[in-house]
């Protein structure tokens, strides 16, 4: 009688199906599944608190207010020069008035690091009513 030796795993006929799945390619997939994953859930939790007006809509006159940052980093409200230190005291009347509403024009060429600082000593003073002007001739540009 003749013994049958087996017949090693990397050497199998053609003629015999394969009975395990390679699972590499499964196992690639899921994992850049999980980092798409892992770096797009971040992304998409990110928020901007936004207070939106709720009720009907004033025929008020409002009381504007501008404020201007100029290539340079310097600040002027309604015209006169304002250190970064006396901002915050001077928009605060502002804050306390329901009628003044305040507007903010910064030049294309100043500082972003100036343009944050004004904008968080803005924040601080307690304005909610705030509008962004000048950046008209920069979306006709785009388009």
């Amino acid at each position: 009688m003749t013994k049958h030796r087996p017949i090693p795993s990397f050497a199998v006929p053609a003629d015999v199906p394969i009975s395990n799945l390679n699972t590499t390619p499964l196992i690639d997939v899921m994992l850049v599944l999980l980092i798409m994953f892992i770096i797009t859930i971040p992304i998409a939790t990110h928020k901007v608190p936004l207070d939106l007006p709720n009720g009907t809509p004033t025929t008020r006159e409002p009381i504007v207010h501008r404020l201007d940052l100029d290539a340079d980093g310097r600040i002027t409200l309604d015209g006169q020069a304002v250190g970064l230190g006396e901002l915050r005291t001077r928009l605060q009347p502002l804050e306390a008035n329901p009628d003044a509403d305040l507007v903010f024009r910064a030049d294309g060429a100043a500082p972003y690091g100036r343009f944050d600082e004004v904008l968080a000593e803005v924040r601080r003073a307690g304005i909610t009513r705030l509008g962004m002007v000048g950046n008209e001739e920069f979306a006709r540009a785009l388009y």
